[in-house]
């Protein structure tokens, strides 16, 4: 599953609980740049089609589904602090992962202004489990039963968030990429979970490693990566980290019934 690198000195990473308390109060969230993002995608979408999940408030926030041919099982992909399902990282990981044999789903999480802070993020947080639930509920009726989450860095937060609260069991496995602020009672997420990130990732990521490995491997399923010389956006090893998502769903998923 990659390579990986020495093992980081455990540090103290402040709780989000606490970083919400510190931060001034969140301003609304950012809609209208949710709506450039999902003009922008729309113009440009070459692989997969266009969602649309409506929340409670009535608000409706863009999901990019990408089916695979075969497929094995179903990924929720969730970005990181302000950015669109298809920036980037998150376009290479969608579009790759349905090319493995995973169908994705790319949603769009909450975003605020691009100055906004990140303990500003916080409030927005049961928003963000909405989406969530509403993205498991679109793969379950579309008949998957193999369904994962795949995070990256504020995103990865986020799933933490969603994960320690739900009372929907269909999530069965959890992948989280460069996440911020450790993670939060972990002992409530009994599924295989991996913890991947490089070694030229953020600071803030590499912090409080040693911790959340002992943490995520109370349970022999789940582990953690350290990708060599990668940064915190994986440029240009995508397709390694794709490989190392994929053969830990295939795991994960082994004993399940096909997607």
């Amino acid at each position: 599953m990659g390579k990986q690198g020495a093992r980081l000195g455990g540090l103290f990473v402040v709780p989000a609980l606490l970083l919400g308390a510190l931060a001034p109060p969140a301003g609304a969230q950012d809609y209208e740049r949710e709506k450039r993002w999902a003009a922008e995608i729309q113009q440009t979408l070459m692989v997969g089609e266009a969602a649309w999940l409506q929340q409670k408030n009535g608000h409706r926030f863009i999901a990019l589904h990408t089916a695979a041919q075969r497929p094995r099982g179903a990924a929720i992909i969730a970005h990181g602090r302000g950015w669109s399902p298809d920036f980037e990282l998150y376009g290479s990981l969608r579009t790759k992962l349905a090319e493995a044999g995973y169908t994705t789903l790319s949603i769009q999480l909450p975003v605020l202004p691009s100055t906004a802070i990140l303990g500003l993020y916080v409030p927005l947080y049961p928003d963000a489990r909405e989406r969530f639930q509403l993205a498991v509920d679109f793969l379950k009726a579309k008949g998957y039963r193999n369904i994962a989450i795949v995070s990256h860095s504020l995103g990865a937060t986020m799933a933490n968030q969603y994960l320690i609260r739900t009372e929907d069991t269909s999530v069965g496995a959890w992948v989280f990429i460069g996440i911020l602020q450790g993670l939060e009672e972990m002992y409530r997420i009994r599924i295989p979970v991996l913890d991947v990130f490089g070694s030229r990732d953020w600071v803030v990521t590499m912090w409080g490693a040693d911790e959340r490995r002992k943490q995520i491997e109370k349970n022999p399923a789940s582990g953690q990566v350290i990708v060599q010389d990668a940064q915190h956006f994986f440029e240009d090893r995508e397709d390694e980290l794709v490989r190392i998502v994929v053969a830990f769903l295939d795991r994960a998923f082994s004993a399940a019934a096909p997607g």
